[in-house]
């Protein structure tokens, strides 16, 4: 298991973390996530190395901004 983490931009509320959430738990071998409006971290854990570009392509799906930290 491996875990990546990301800086997320925009984000405010808890709503904020349910909508990343949601469109990050679709991408492929993702097995976890913790996202923290408050501080703007996002963690993915994943059963195998997890693919930059689709976490962020999902961060921005969900109305975000992501950028590996």
């Amino acid at each position: 298991m491996s875990t990546t983490e990301y800086q997320v931009t925009g984000m405010s509320c808890g709503h904020c973390e349910g909508a990343v959430r949601e469109e990050v738990s679709q991408v492929p071998g993702v097995t976890g996530i913790e996202v923290s409006a408050a501080t703007g971290r996002l963690a993915v854990t994943a059963d195998q190395p997890v693919d930059d570009a689709a976490v962020i392509a999902a961060v921005d799906e969900a109305g975000y901004q992501a950028a590996r930290a």
